[in-house]
């Protein structure tokens, strides 16, 4: 779509037309978007540690901690399952924020590679927070303040 200076009126000229202006220069409006599920992506996954300890632990702690409501039997699953469905969906949404980003035609040929190395790491971070959950640090609110 391009706006007439003259006449303010909106004219869309189809799907070679779909850019947007970004300080100057025109970008892909798929390369915005990629820029931008990339980076919801990142903040998702456990890419490095202080996403994951300031971002997915927490998400997962409240995940279980509400299932804990229910059943403190509850709190571990639960607290694991909230932290891969973070993991997963972070990885899942820069894997694909990037390729759009990055690549010219948005497919990738290494793909299933990259999940499986992305789903490696998200085992190894469970394993950790199931070793802290079992270890006593991390645990249910209320346990916390007796």
């Amino acid at each position: 779509m391009e706006r007439d200076e003259d006449s303010q009126e909106v004219r869309d000229e189809g799907p070679e037309a779909s850019a947007i202006e970004i300080a100057g220069p025109k970008i892909e409006m798929r390369r915005a978007r990629g820029g931008l599920v990339a980076t919801a992506g990142f903040l998702l996954s456990p890419v490095s540690w202080w996403n994951d300890l300031f971002v997915n632990i927490p998400i997962a702690y409240a995940f279980g901690a509400l299932a804990g409501l229910v059943s403190e039997e509850l709190f571990l699953p639960a607290m694991v399952l909230g932290y891969w469905i973070t993991n997963v969906l972070g990885l899942f949404l820069m894997h694909r924020g990037l390729e759009d980003l990055l690549s010219k035609d948005g497919r990738s040929g290494q793909r299933r590679r990259r999940i499986l190395t992305d789903l490696s790491v998200s085992a190894a971070y469970t394993i950790v927070v199931v070793l802290l959950v079992e270890a006593g640090v991390l645990r249910l609110p209320g346990e916390y303040f007796p």
